[in-house]
Formats: C-alpha cells, structure tokens, sequence
C-alpha cells in the first residue's frame, strides 16, 4: 500500500470545502446545471438518466481494507446499498443525491478516496495489472511508476483541460492483464537485450465509435525519461488536438491521421527540449516514491502445502475454485485470489456494502489489509497463504463472492446501459444477466475454457466489446434494442479488434445468438484445449456468421 502523507490530506480537504460550496451555489441557483457542469465532472460527478452518479478513483487498483470499509460505508448512507466496480479500476455510486455528494466526498476524503480527475478532458485514473507486486510474471512493481505518473498529472495546469480525456495504463508483467492496448498511453516495463530495464511506449489506443490499438513509438525509454517523454505526448496532444470535433478529439485521431512514425518523431523533437531539464528523474526521486509503499511481511512457508491437496481432493467444490480462481504468488507458500462479481443472474460488478464489509474483514485476516480491483471487474486478494485457502473459501463463498467462473462464459464485463446510462442506446446488465443464466452450468462453461464477452450499451464502449472474444454492441433501431456481435477480439499482449459477423440481432436473440457460437465453437475446434480465441484465428468467422444467421 502507498502510504499518503500531510500534503494528499490536505489537499483533498480543500477539494472537498471547495466541492462544497460549489453545490450550495448549484442548490441556490446560483450556478445553472450548464455551469455546474464543468465543475462537477472534475469531481467525478455525472448527471445520469436517473441521479447523479459519483465515481472515485482506486489508484492502479489497490485498495486498503479500511478504504473498502468505506466505500460500504457510503453505500449504505449516501446511496442503496451498493457499488458499480467499473473496467477502470473504479467504482461507481449510483443514487446519491446532490445536496448529500460534499458530505459523501467528505467522509471517501477521511480514507484518502476521491473523485478528482475520474471524469472531464483530463489524465484519468491511471490504471495497471490487479496483481502488480504479486506477480511471478513480473520485473518490478509497475505501481510505483503509476504513482509517480498520478503526482506528476493530478491537477496538472497545463493538462486538465485537454482535447479529451486520456487514460494510462502501466504494467511490468509478460501477459498484459491491464489491456495497455486499448489505451491513449500504454507504459510497458521490459528489460532489453542489453539487460537494461525501461519502458516501451505506445500511443493512440482506444475504443469507442473509432476502435484503434496503441502504436509503439518508443521501444525503449530509460527510467529517468518517463515523466518527460509522457510530459511530451501531452504537450504534443494538447496543442494538436481536435477541440472542434468531439468525435475527433481523442489522441488516437491525431495519432491516425498524422501517422504513428510522424507522432513519434514529433514528440521526439519536443521530447529533446525538456528530457534533461527539471522532469529528468533523479534515481532518488524514484526511491523516495518506491520507500512509500510499504508490503507484506512475509513468513516463509512450505509451498503446495500437502494440507491443501487433502483438503482438495475432501471438496469438489473447493477444489473447482482453487483451479479456476487462486493463482500462483512469486512468494512461495501464498496465493493469488480472484473473487467473482459475476454471480449468476446478478448484474457484473456490483457489490452490496455488506459484501464490502465482509471482504475487508477477511482482507485483514488474510491478505493483508489489502484488495485489489481488476479491469475485468472482479476484485483480488493479492496475499492470500495458500494454508488458509480453505478458510477463505469458505468465507468468500458465504458472501457470493466465489463463484468458480473467472475468465469463463459468465465472466461478462459490461457497462451500465441504458438502465443508467443517458448515453446509453440499449440495456446491457440485463444482456448479461440473461446470458449467465444460460451458462449457469458450471460444467458447460469449463467445457468452453476460456471464453471472455463483453456487452457495451453504445458506441461509446465502456464495455470494452471491441476485445471481447464475443464483443456485444446495443445499437437501437426505430426505438427499438438491437446488438451488434463481433468475435476475436482480445485484450491481452496480442490485442486485437473483433470482426462483426453480420446485421444486429434483436435483443430476445442475443442469450441465443452466443448459444449458436459457443456451440459452432465446440463442433470446430481441433482438441478440446483449443482456445475459443484460436479457433476463430484458424478457421476464421464465416462458420460462426453461418452458424448464427442459418435460421435467422
């Protein structure tokens, strides 16, 4: 965990008595929605079908047990009882009202959470992999650069009033489980032929109604360069960028049309003028940030304890979620835990304050007072002994939270939809609902493997369905829900788009259109360890599109 000093609690206070008296002036009319507006976005505040909804951000995902307190706590007094875990690693309240937002604010402010920078044309949350620190795959913590990167851009002058929003994304681990990819700025730790440790560098990700993957435009950046060459992008899109177009605005436009080799050569030239200049990272600047986090002590443990194989081979139901949700740990003797936010039937993400309470409670027995919230919105245990496995399933399977099915059928990322949304053209939870109930059979969906949908409400894609290995897309027509489906997307190290298959289907279809392609799935794959993703790779997506459209 980072641990915040006098200077981030002071700062929050202020925003938040700042906050504060921005409301009363909306509350009074002194400032119409119009002015509010622009005030209350850099708070994390949105206007949405319904109420306002608020948004905190968990830096790079991690969160303390106290902080998830909470979030609980202001789900059960400022709003009904729950939180929404979003892709970008935050989480979103829902119902709270306008008059109660500065008490609510105030009260995150007390377990330094905020909302600052989590909406407007601003560097949003900055995002890495749930497991950053634990993983075996990794070279270093790629938090403490993430960390670095959110001092230097919080309330940044020249960047809080960007072309567009833009979103980072920082991992040091060989499989990409932070979708860098689809991101405006993507920061890969790596060590090079010669041994050196930096970063490769990559621009013009995103999603949304024009999808493109990020372009490498610098394949190795030494540690000391990262604030000014990310200093230099910025500039770069502050000044080029589309304010006209609000379709066109994002970096992955300017990046498109300037071409990614001319990009890189422009950042490069303003890149010269400041990299030896104030932004130069002095190797102490670096450690000073890295001795602020403080990790685990650990015990040294027996791993693969032979009371975990006894207690395995005593519980079919433990043993299916140690196999599909614990995770290798580069400490021997401890696990990575993954809990499911995707129950059957339930809409993906939620979870319920008491829910958090318990999870923070057995955070603090077992993981060190600490959580972790993945892009796929489900939450980690990061420092779990493998010897407690058995307790903590237990625990986590109390609550709702252990459903054996990550990565599998029903482990469905969606966005809000129009059951929120006012940009919202179709419903997306109740998609996805419908979908898992269909997968319900635990042994169905093992029998697919590994199989990642993905449902957005609108072209906007917050649901990220460009990269889903079945990507959903609601669209209406003639004020009725339709969905555009595409398959073999991905989001990981070898992201790439999904294909449309053909015309959208209407919404009663959908549950039965992924039935159709799961299915063409099983008839075409090779072995049964073929891979839902493979298969489309090597035989293309004509057999699904016939598949799905013999009969309709």
């Amino acid at each position: 965990m980072y641990l915040y000093d006098d200077f981030d609690r002071t700062l929050l206070a202020e925003r938040v008595a700042e906050f504060r008296g921005q409301v009363g002036r909306r509350l009074t009319g002194e400032l119409n929605e119009d002015e509010f507006k622009s005030l209350r976005l850099m708070n994390g505040v949105y206007l949405q079908l319904h109420a306002y909804m608020l948004r905190i951000a968990i830096p790079y995902g991690t969160l303390a047990s106290d902080q998830m307190r909470k979030l609980a706590h202001v789900a059960r007094r400022y709003d009904r009882g729950y939180g929404h875990f979003t892709t970008r690693q935050n989480i979103q309240f829902n119902w709270i009202k306008l008059a109660e937002l500065p008490d609510a604010m105030a009260d995150l402010a007390d377990s330094r959470l905020h909302g600052m920078q989590t909406s407007g044309n601003c560097v949003r949350n900055i995002t890495t992999d749930q497991w950053a620190g634990v993983a075996p795959d990794e070279i270093e913590d790629p938090r403490v650069w993430a960390e670095l990167l959110r001092q230097h851009l919080t309330l940044h002058p020249e960047f809080s009033f960007l072309p567009r929003k833009f979103k980072i994304a920082v991992s040091a681990a060989s499989h990409d489980r932070a979708a860098l990819a689809i991101h405006d700025l993507s920061v890969r730790l790596y060590r090079n032929g010669a041994g050196e440790v930096g970063f490769e560098v990559g621009v013009g990700g995103g999603l949304g109604r024009t999808p493109f993957l990020t372009k490498i435009i610098k394949p190795f950046l030494a540690k000391r360069d990262l604030l000014s060459y990310v200093e230099a992008v910025l500039r770069l899109y502050n000044q080029y960028g589309r304010r006209d177009n609000i379709y066109k605005a994002r970096i992955k436009i300017l990046v498109h049309e300037l071409g990614a080799e001319k990009f890189g050569r422009e950042v490069d030239a303003e890149w010269q003028s400041i990299k030896d200049g104030a932004l130069a990272l002095d190797p102490a600047v670096i450690a000073e940030i890295a001795a602020r986090f403080r990790y685990p002590d650990y015990e040294r443990l027996e791993d693969s304890p032979p009371a975990l194989e006894a207690a395995r081979k005593a519980d079919a139901r433990f043993a299916t979620w140690v196999d599909n949700a614990v995770n290798n740990h580069k400490i021997p003797g401890y696990a990575i835990v993954t809990m499911s936010l995707k129950p059957v039937g339930k809409p993906p993400g939620d979870c319920m304050a008491d829910q958090m309470d318990a999870i923070a409670d057995i955070a603090d027995r077992h993981s060190f007072s600490e959580i972790r919230v993945g892009h796929e919105q489900n939450l980690v245990l990061p420092h779990v002994r493998q010897r407690d496995l058995p307790e903590v399933f237990r625990a986590l399977d109390a609550i709702g939270v252990a459903t054996p099915n990550v990565g599998l059928v029903s482990d469905i990322i969606a966005c809000p939809g129009l059951d929120y949304c006012s940009l919202a053209n179709a419903r997306a939870i109740p998609v996805a609902q419908e979908i898992s109930k269909r997968f319900r059979d635990l042994e169905v969906a093992r029998g697919l493997g590994r199989l990642h949908i993905n449902i957005s409400g609108c072209i906007n894609a917050c649901g990220h369905h460009h990269v889903g290995h079945i990507g959903i897309l609601g669209v209406e027509k003639n004020g009725e829900e339709f969905y555009q489906i595409t398959i073999g997307g991905r989001a990981d190290e070898n992201a790439q788009l999904g294909t449309l298959i053909g015309p959208a289907v209407p919404y009663d279809d959908v549950p039965d259109v992924v039935e159709d392609i799961a299915q063409a799935y099983l008839e075409l794959r090779q072995q049964s360890d073929e891979l839902f993703i493979d298969t489309i790779k090597r035989v293309g997506v004509e057999p699904f599109k016939e598949r799905v459209y013999a009969t309709r």
